[in-house]
């Protein structure tokens, strides 16, 4: 019985960083080859990487790609390798892949379906090949076969289902088993979301029983164009079993595993896999990690600048920077860390060599971490010792400073243009605003100062009903929690503080949330501001995920409970009313990672018009309801 050696391997893209990008390619590759690897699976298009956007309408960049093909194709002596790239055809661009054997390249194969929902717009940039259909490319006077090719590679007949080839319910895969393909590959870039490798799992160990295959399947990894984190997932399986995964959201740059398959027999090795069944929780503590490591160093950042109010999100936002070196210093080790995070020279190494775990990621956190709790007469103790306690917990730099002074001469400048003196009971949210706002200039200072990255701790919930000042809370060059809703932060806190041992969280978990906007005889909190965050939730998935009318979200809800029919009423009536008038500063806000099924960044999901009636016909037809 003959057996193959069949590899797939994630790597760490960055969008035209072609010395970066060939160097990862050229790595899997000779790392596969000495492990004896005979077919590797690289991801979609992981030479250009997969966020190149409008760039895949330009000529040049298919133009390097190719170029680059051939260059890598070179390194390919014995083994066979699957290269991903764009390639424009008489002013068309097609998602390929080319399959190289032994440094001769084999031919071209090109995307059948392509990705047009939620994140994805690859038919703005690409064009879907036609099944069947395959034809030649001239390249240097040479002619390869192009288009739904397959191809014979040692005792394995190959064909390729490109990422959303086979998310479909006509699969590519469906064709290629009619044409006695005996191993499938996928190379993919499929972003990260809450829940979905299970459904890859079905795809992949489904298709590789329904195909009477080996099935291997090769996802991107890392943060690599800013807004979507790919986990670098790869799968084996043969014949309807899983026989081979690797560990998902790796801050490696090159992630392979192999598995030695008998193409002609059904047989696997004793083990066969389980799904990597994580948590939610855990799920967003890898992804949020991995991708604000991704985007600092990517971003050439000295770090991180934090305004750490004491409340949930600023809390949550610090632990994640927390999480993220700890992790990274598990991962790479202590050199190789801080090397790839650039930081290497802010350090001094044999120092930090001789010093136990905890006390190393402390004394990097407070280089990589920066965090200042700005106060007003309005702000409380409590909050103040949470911020101060969380920080001490973690080893950040903390700072605390006062900006009254500065509020109070924007508000005589004002008074003094006006002739009157403002009062919070005519001016209300001005009185709320100027205090954000007034917080926004020296926290960007320091962040200059540092050389380093501003995190905005704007949540989903806050974006959905504007509960945000721009140019104050909403300040900063990324947000890393805007892709997850309140109630999940708060609960997931909870978990942070019992699961991953961050005692530094028990006092923000016992605080109610609160803007601390207002004086304090206001008391006032988030929820009362607002609704209750489960209920916000709730709305918000009815009416962005599911696309359902005022009516029918309100609807929904009284079949849910707990509370009153004119409850919900008002509260989806003030959802809808918040969410229509509050589209700007979703325009606005700072790049946010894509956690969840859905989300509310219209240059990423959800779209949706700056000016509109304020869905005025439907929050009247909701009027009349009894």
């Amino acid at each position: 019985m003959s057996t193959i050696r069949i590899g797939g391997a994630a790597v760490n893209q960055t969008p035209i960083d072609w010395e970066n990008n060939v160097k990862n390619i050229l790595d899997a590759i000779e790392e596969a080859k000495n492990a004896n690897v005979e077919i590797l699976c690289l991801p979609e298009l992981c030479i250009t990487g997969y966020g190149c956007e409008d760039l895949f309408l330009t000529d040049w960049v298919a133009e390097t790609a190719i170029e680059y093909c051939f260059e890598i194709a070179a390194s390919c002596t014995d083994i066979t390798v699957s290269l991903g790239l764009p390639m424009r055809i008489a002013g068309i661009t097609y998602n390929c892949v080319c399959l190289v054997e032994n440094g001769i390249v084999k031919g071209f194969s090109a995307k059948q379906f392509l990705a047009n929902e939620g994140v994805h717009y690859e038919t703005r940039w690409f064009t879907a090949w036609p099944r069947n259909h395959t034809t030649t490319f001239l390249y240097n006077d040479v002619k390869y076969p192009f288009g739904d090719v397959l191809y014979n590679v040692k005792d394995a007949r190959i064909g390729f289902e490109i990422c959303e080839d086979a998310w479909r319910t006509d699969r590519v895969g469906i064709r290629h088993y009619e044409k006695g393909a005996t191993l499938v590959l996928n190379p993919s870039a499929s972003h990260f979301a809450f829940g979905k490798s299970a459904i890859r799992y079905d795809l992949v160990i489904g298709g590789s029983e329904r195909f009477d295959c080996t099935y291997v399947y090769a996802n991107l990894l890392g943060n690599e164009a800013g807004r979507m984190i790919y986990d670098g997932e790869v799968l084996i399986a043969h014949k309807g079993k899983l026989i081979q995964r690797n560990d998902r959201l790796s801050f490696k740059n090159v992630n392979l595993i192999y598995a030695d398959i008998a193409t002609d027999s059904a047989e696997t090795p004793e083990t066969v896999l389980t799904q990597d069944d994580l948590e939610k929780e855990f799920e967003f503590w890898e992804a949020t990690s991995l991708g604000l490591f991704d985007y600092m160093r990517k971003s050439r950042s000295k770090g991180f600048v934090l305004s750490l109010s004491g409340g949930a999100d600023s809390s949550a936002c610090a632990i994640m920077v927390a999480e993220m070196i700890r992790k990274g210093l598990k991962e790479l080790g202590l050199t190789a860390f801080l090397q790839k995070s650039n930081m290497e020279t802010l350090f001094d190494l044999p120092a930090l060599q001789h010093l136990p775990f905890e006390e190393q990621a402390k004394k990097i956190t407070a280089v990589f971490l920066t965090t200042a709790y700005q106060s007003t007469r309005n702000s409380g103790d409590e909050t103040y010792t949470s911020a101060k306690t969380l920080a001490e917990s973690i080893g950040a730099t903390f700072y605390n400073w006062s900006v009254d002074e500065e509020i109070e001469q924007y508000k005589a400048t004002i008074e003094n243009v006006i002739e009157r003196p403002l009062t919070w009971e005519k001016d209300d949210i001005t009185l709320q605003n100027i205090q954000a706002r007034g917080r926004a200039p020296i926290i960007w200072m320091l962040t200059n100062v540092k050389q380093a990255l501003l995190i905005t701790t704007s949540n989903r919930s806050e974006g959905d009903v504007g509960y945000a000042t721009m140019d104050g809370d909403t300040a900063g060059g990324i947000a890393p929690i805007a892709g997850v809703d309140k109630d999940f932060i708060r609960s997931w806190l909870r978990w942070a503080e019992k699961n991953r041992n961050q005692h530094g969280l028990h006092i923000v978990n016992k605080l109610a949330p609160t803007a601390e906007l207002r004086p304090s005889e206001y008391t006032q909190t988030d929820e009362r501001d607002l609704m209750p965050y489960d209920v916000l939730a709730r709305i918000e998935r009815k009416a962005i995920k599911e696309r359902l009318s005022p009516v029918q979200v309100y609807t929904a809800l009284l079949t849910e409970g707990p509370y009153t029919k004119n409850e919900f009423k008002y509260w989806v009536k003030k959802f809808f009313r918040l969410w229509s008038i509050n589209q700007w500063k979703r325009e606005r806000l700072a790049p946010s990672f894509h956690m969840d099924d859905f989300n509310i960044d219209p240059r990423s999901w959800y779209r949706f018009p700056i000016l509109s009636s304020g869905f005025a016909k439907e929050l009247n037809d909701l009027d009349q309801l009894q």
